[in-house]
């Protein structure tokens, strides 16, 4: 790459013509405004090269021209994109991007999935319903650079529990080393899009984001389930060794599971949130744990919410009335819970 060179930026939209260099890693590219821009070198391709200051060799008697016939057909300008050392290791992930960190609990985010190797990819990127998948974007994402894929905020999470990733990796006008069609699930823990830690700085953005490994040097990651008997005997474990000053949001008495939605009981903090962000975090919540139990028939779950002005306890009969109408609801034992609570008995 040299002064007068044409780019082309891979991550990014845009190019322009090379002014200058500002170190050794990065080129001042003036786009067509007239703005100089540094931009890393790696991150641009030269599409047409600044010849003219090139010494040729020049003829007193100039040879005389004979058109071809091949040469009046218009033939595409090509070029391969540059490629990055160690890149032939399939590295592939998936990113959520808070548009405003500041404001976690209203703000929308972006999605993006991260491919990090020398190879193209085709990807389907879906999430789960019921049995079936809903296709949520696909498309081809070019070597070493991310793909925008798509805007969401906290109501669209319950939709995104589950997410799918299906990859096919290939090389295009070379030979390559074939790597396998990778299919990965992940199960998307949806409370960590209320939390500003849940958030830190990575390579691939300017912000704060949160990362998910799809691939890891060639190797597709799954995650690894815990059942909830395991998570209650952990529970269980762990109050017995060392004393807590309050109750766990969730905890067995006998043949009943206990779960408190007071918010702050299963949050950090509600600071800059309203009471409706707590409220829908309290619904996300509810429909969490019902998600984790849903097969464990016969299974008892007594919601705590407490008695307040109601509203809680009219949202939670309001999803049993209408999204899980199969399961049997009830108050709670007057005596342990007073009026503040509601049990759910699994079908």
């Amino acid at each position: 790459m040299k002064i007068g060179d044409k780019v082309r930026f891979l991550s990014e939209v845009g190019g322009g013509v090379v002014s200058g260099f500002k170190d050794k890693n990065t080129a001042l590219v003036e786009d067509e405004d007239g703005f100089e821009v540094p931009v890393l070198i790696r991150e641009c391709v030269v599409i047409e090269a600044d010849d003219y200051n090139i010494k040729r060799k020049t003829s007193s008697t100039p040879a005389p021209s004979v058109q071809k016939e091949s040469d009046t057909i218009d033939k595409p300008v090509t070029y391969r994109v540059p490629e990055m050392k160690g890149g032939d290791s399939l590295n592939v992930k998936l990113a959520f991007v808070p548009q405003d960190i500041k404001m976690i609990s209203s703000t929308a985010f972006d999605s993006y999935i991260i491919n990090d190797s020398n190879y193209l990819i085709y990807y389907t990127y879906l999430s789960a319903e019921g049995n079936s998948q809903k296709m949520r974007s696909h498309g081809l994402i070019s070597p070493n650079t991310k793909e925008y894929i798509e805007e969401f905020y906290h109501s669209d999470l319950n939709d995104m529990e589950r997410l799918s990733i299906q990859l096919i990796a290939f090389k295009d006008n070379k030979t390559f080393l074939m790597k396998p069609a990778v299919s990965v699930t992940h199960r998307i823990d949806t409370v960590k899009f209320y939390k500003v830690h849940s958030f830190t700085d990575s390579i691939y953005f300017d912000s704060p984001s949160l990362i998910y490994d799809i691939v890891k040097n060639d190797i597709p990651l799954k995650q690894v389930y815990v059942s909830p008997d395991e998570i209650k005997e952990a529970i269980i474990i762990k109050k017995e060794d060392i004393e807590k000053p309050r109750t766990e949001p969730a905890r067995k008495r006998m043949d009943i599971v206990e779960i408190d939605l007071h918010s702050d009981e299963i949050l950090e903090t509600t600071a800059g949130m309203s009471a409706k962000d707590i409220l829908d975090y309290q619904i996300d919540y509810f429909h969490k744990i019902l998600e984790q139990y849903k097969n464990k028939k016969g299974e008892k779950i007594v919601f705590i919410h407490g008695k307040g002005d109601g509203i809680l306890r009219k949202a939670l009969l309001n999803e049993l009335k209408y999204k899980y109408k199969n399961y049997q609801s009830q108050d709670a034992s007057f005596r342990e819970y007073g009026y503040g609570a509601t049990m759910v008995t699994i079908k």
